[in-house]
């Protein structure tokens, strides 16, 4: 079993869930509101009172994983959809489905397990590079020393002629380069999640220690995983950096301090189910047709200070013109919210374009299909509960049925 807490408390996605007081010590219960209720929006902590019947009530807010409290107790937030879809959805978002190790992954029982088995992954794959030689890249030095190399500094030589140690600048060839120091960094932040077994623990500390002596454990955050470059001399570093992009995304700071604390591992779903519509789409939308962009940030405003992150644009290929703008939303709604409308008007607005799609994982019970002013706002599915790919499929059937070439109105810029 995991290193984690021996005493583990379920949560369901949503789904509130109640614990007798005793469970939870009165210390810890707060520090779980102010971190994660308070502070982050993770769980949701009613305390015992005459409305929870004197017991703790506990709801996960659309996350997944596990949270260390103590040393014997956590929580297991469990999802809603079912194992195998997510790590599917997993596969899309994080771009792994391309470098097939996957697929032994998938009869894991549980996040924490799926999470282990990955490490397993990432841990070996290190240590295989390690062997065969880690990348180095040559990296501009300056410094003072009682030699000549590389390139003089003329003027400190003659300014200070007594000066035995003279500044010189170089290029060294290192391993100390971002590309390991990603892979030492994802890697100690493994060593400390209290998520891995004694069977897996010993080769994530073997290929840390194995990058520890070339290459600093330099903090960082996913962001530094995306859209790096890569050659023949580093191509096999394109799916560790994918595998620890995973892992920086979803392993957040404890609410302990000192050196034996255990780092919570929380997936967004909101955020997983973002990305994988968003990369599914990429992939399987006609490209001779559409294309899509992401997250397109528009800046609005005399001063360019007003700024949104429209989540997914499609663009008609041939006229470069906007056909629609989309919005996903990972709830469980019997119609759209207020809130939910005016967003998504909005970015059809900013981008100037007449049709707007709000994508949810489950069927409303009431579909919206109305229009406001000049904009047509439609509710889709694209559902996360059976097939992921036949679902998808009927998705983007009913995306391009829905949305002609001949509604668009805006040009795209650049």
């Amino acid at each position: 079993m995991p290193v984690q807490a021996k005493r583990v408390l379920p949560l369901t996605e949503y789904v509130p869930a109640r614990f007798p007081r005793a469970d939870i010590p009165e210390a810890v219960g707060r520090v779980l509101w102010r971190t994660y209720d308070k502070g982050a929006g993770v769980v949701g902590v009613d305390f015992p009172s005459p409305k929870t019947d004197d017991q703790w009530q506990l709801t996960s807010r659309g996350w997944v994983g596990h949270i260390p409290l103590t040393q014997d107790l956590g929580l297991a937030l469990q999802p809603k959809v079912k194992l195998a879809n997510i790590f599917h959805m997993l596969e899309y978002a994080y771009r792994l489905e391309s470098f097939n190790f996957l697929d032994g992954l998938m009869a894991c029982r549980s996040m924490e397990d799926f999470y282990e088995r990955l490490a397993s992954v990432l841990a070996h794959r290190v240590l295989d590079r390690s062997r065969k030689g880690l990348y180095r890249a040559y990296l501009p030095q300056t410094d003072s020393l009682p030699y000549v190399r590389g390139r003089l500094d003329v003027r400190q030589v003659t300014q200070t002629p007594w000066t035995v140690k003279v500044r010189c600048q170089y290029e060294e060839h290192t391993a100390d380069v971002e590309e390991n120091q990603i892979l030492a960094w994802t890697l100690s932040r493994i060593a400390r999640s209290g998520m891995c077994s004694e069977r897996v623990l010993p080769a994530v500390r073997q290929a840390y220690r194995a990058l520890r002596g070339f290459a600093s454990p330099l903090p960082c955050n996913a962001r530094a995983c995306v859209g790096r470059l890569y050659s023949r001399l580093n191509e096999d570093y394109k799916p560790m950096h994918a595998m620890c992009r995973f892992f920086l995304e979803h392993s957040g700071p404890t609410h302990e301090a000192g050196d034996r604390t255990m780092l919570p591992f929380l997936v967004n779903m909101a955020r997983l189910y973002e990305l994988f519509v968003a990369e599914w789409l990429k992939q399987h939308l006609p490209q001779d047709q559409v294309r899509l962009r992401a997250q397109e940030r528009v800046t609005l405003g005399a001063e360019q200070t007003l700024r949104f992150d429209v989540d997914l644009t499609l663009y008609d290929v041939e006229t470069n013109q906007v056909r629609c703008v989309m919005d996903t939303k990972y709830k469980v709604s019997q119609k759209p919210s207020n809130a939910d409308i005016s967003q998504v008007v909005t970015y059809a607005e900013i981008k100037g374009c007449r049709d707007a799609i709000l994508i949810y994982p489950t069927p409303l019970k009431v579909p919206l299909d109305e229009k406001f002013g000049h904009i047509s706002v439609r509710s889709l599915t694209f559902s996360t509960d059976g097939d992921l790919e036949k679902a998808g499929q009927a998705f983007a059937r009913e995306l391009m049925s829905s949305v002609g070439p001949g509604r668009c109105t805006h040009t795209a810029a650049g």
